[in-house]
C-alpha cells in the first residue's frame, strides 16, 4: 500500500471475490436503502440463496430495530473471517476504476481509501475531507457496534471531487482499454450493470498529481472566489455521511491504543466528479409513521401566518407545483396526514432550504410523540404510496443543483441532514470491494 498524506489518501490492498463467484449474488445495495420496504431484502434474500454474498458481510438497516441484532453482528464478523479463511476473497494492491451505467446513465468513480486524521464531522468543520450535511451523533452506536471487531470493512460510502476540468477520473475513461478488467456484470433487481479495472502505476501516479492539483490552496481559493488563507476542501461527503463518521468514531476510539500506523485509520471510499454528466443529484422526502398528532395543526400552529396550504388533485400535480416553485415561499409537499394531495407553502423561512425549515419541524414533532417513526426515503412514488397509508403522512421536498454544493459547504458549513442523495435508491452503490481493518 502507499500513502499519499498531503492529500490524505492511502492506495490500498482491497479483496475482490475469487472467480467463478457469481458476481450477481456477490453484490448488493447499499445497507442504508429500502429502509421501509422489507419487501425488497426478502427478494435480495430469495436471489443470493446460499451463495457467498455481501448480504453476509453487511447489516441492512431494515433489520437494526428487529430482534436478533447482536446474533447478525456476530454472524457477519464470522462470515468475513470464513471468506477470508476459504480463499473466497483474495487480495490485489491498486486503485480501482468504476463504471456503474443504470438508467442508461453512466457514473464513474475511483475505489481508494481515505485518511480519516484528515477527516472532521463536526459543524463549523475546514478539514480536507468534510461533511456536506449534519452528523447525528446518536445514529452511530449501533453502526460502531458493526463495525467494531470486524475483518474487513466493504463501502458503500460516495465521496465527490470539484473538478470541472476532469483531471481526476476521466482520463481513465479515455483509457480503459488499456487496463485489466477485474469485474463486468449485470447488478440484481434491475440496478444496471458494473465494471471495474485495476488501475496502473503510470495512471496511479497521474490521479495523485490531478488530486493535487484540485488541492493547490491558490486554485482552490480562485475556483470559489475566496481568500487562499480559506482551508482546502478536496473532498465533500456524497452518499454514506454517517458511515465515514462511524469509521472516524471508531478510529478515534482505538488509535491511543493501536498506533497511527493501523489500517482502521483508513476508509475505502469511491470518489466521483460532482461534474459527472452520470450524477444527478436527487432530493430525499421523509415519511411519518403512525401519527399520534394532528400534523397539519402542527404545521399552523408553528409556522402561523407565514403558513398556506393549497389541495391539488393527485401526486403528480404535487410535485409539478413543488418542483416549479421558484418564488420567495418555500414550497413543500404533504401527502395525508389527514389530507390528501396538497402543497404547504412558508413564506419568510428559517433555513435557506426548504429541507431545512421543515426538519427543524420534523425534529421538534417527532421529540413530542408526534409519530412512532420517521424515515427518509428516495423517489415520489414512495413518498406518494408510503404517505397514503392509514395513519402516515409522506413530506416530499424538492431537490438542489449539485453545482452548489462545495461553495456552499465552504461558505455556509454542512447542510441540513438528508439535504440529497446520489441518485435514487437503485442508483446507490452496490457492495464489492473489501478492506482489511484489523
Amino acid at each position: 500500500m502507499k500513502i499519499i498524506s498531503d492529500i490524505g489518501i492511502q492506495i490500498s490492498q482491497v479483496y475482490l471475490p475469487k472467480p467463478g463467484t457469481d458476481l450477481t449474488k456477490w453484490a448488493v445495495i447499499a445497507c442504508d436503502q429500502f429502509t421501509s420496504e422489507p419487501e425488497y431484502w426478502n427478494r435480495v434474500e430469495k436471489l443470493v440463496g446460499d451463495a457467498p454474498s455481501t448480504l453476509n458481510l453487511t447489516f441492512p438497516e431494515v433489520y437494526l430495530e428487529k430482534p436478533g441484532a447482536e446474533q447478525r453482528i456476530q454472524n457477519i464478523q464470522s462470515t468475513m473471517r470464513k471468506y477470508l479463511d476459504a480463499g473466497i476473497l483474495q487480495p490485489r494492491e491498486g486503485l480501482v476504476y468504476v463504471e456503474r451505467t443504470v438508467a442508461g446513465k453512466t457514473r464513474r468513480g475511483i475505489v481508494l481509501a481515505l485518511d480519516l486524521e484528515c477527516y472532521d464531522y463536526t459543524k463549523g468543520s475546514s478539514s480536507l475531507i468534510r461533511a456536506t450535511e449534519g452528523t447525528i451523533v446518536e445514529r452511530l452506536p449501533p453502526r460502531m457496534k458493526i463495525r467494531e471487531g470486524a475483518a474487513l470493512e466493504l463501502p458503500h460510502i460516495l465521496v465527490l471531487i470539484d473538478d470541472p476540468n476532469r483531471t481526476v477520473i476521466e482520463p481513465l475513461s479515455a483509457a480503459k482499454s488499456k487496463l485489466e478488467k477485474l469485474y463486468d456484470f449485470d447488478l440484481m433487481l434491475d440496478s444496471g450493470h458494473l465494471t471495474g479495472y485495476a488501475v496502473n502505476s503510470d495512471f496511479e501516479n497521474k490521479i495523485v498529481e490531478a488530486l493535487r492539483g484540485l488541492a493547490k490552496p491558490e486554485t482552490f481559493a480562485a475556483k470559489y472566489g475566496i481568500g487562499k488563507d480559506k482551508p482546502v476542501l478536496l473532498f465533500a461527503m456524497g452518499d454514506g455521511n454517517h458511515s465515514l463518521a462511524t469509521a472516524k468514531a471508531i478510529w478515534e476510539k482505538i488509535k491511543p491504543q493501536v498506533g497511527m500506523d493501523h489500517p482502521a485509520r483508513y476508509a475505502l471510499v469511491e470518489i466521483e466528479n460532482v461534474h459527472d454528466e452520470g450524477l444527478e443529484f436527487e432530493p430525499i422526502h421523509r415519511v411519518l409513521f403512525g401519527l399520534k398528532k394532528d400534523l397539519f395543526a402542527a404545521l399552523e400552529k408553528l409556522f402561523g401566518a407565514n403558513f398556506s396550504y393549497k389541495e391539488v388533485a393527485s401526486a403528480e400535480k404535487m410535485v409539478k407545483a413543488v418542483d416549479s416553485a421558484d418564488g420567495q415561499k418555500q414550497a413543500i409537499g404533504l401527502v395525508g396526514g389527514g389530507k390528501k394531495f396538497g402543497v404547504i407553502e412558508i413564506a419568510h423561512a428559517s433555513s435557506n432550504l426548504p429541507v431545512g425549515t421543515i426538519q427543524s419541524f420534523l425534529d421538534a414533532f417527532m421529540k413530542d410523540g408526534g409519530a412512532e417513526k420517521i424515515d427518509y426515503v428516495h423517489g415520489e412514488d414512495v413518498v406518494a404510496r408510503l404517505g397514503d397509508q392509514p395513519n402516515n403522512a409522506g413530506i416530499y421536498l424538492p431537490g438542489m443543483s449539485k453545482s452548489n454544493l462545495f461553495k456552499t459547504v465552504i461558505l455556509d458549513g454542512a447542510l441540513p441532514r438528508k439535504t440529497f442523495s446520489m441518485g435514487e435508491a437503485r442508483e446507490k452503490r452496490f457492495y464489492m470491494e473489501a478492506r482489511k481493518i484489523s
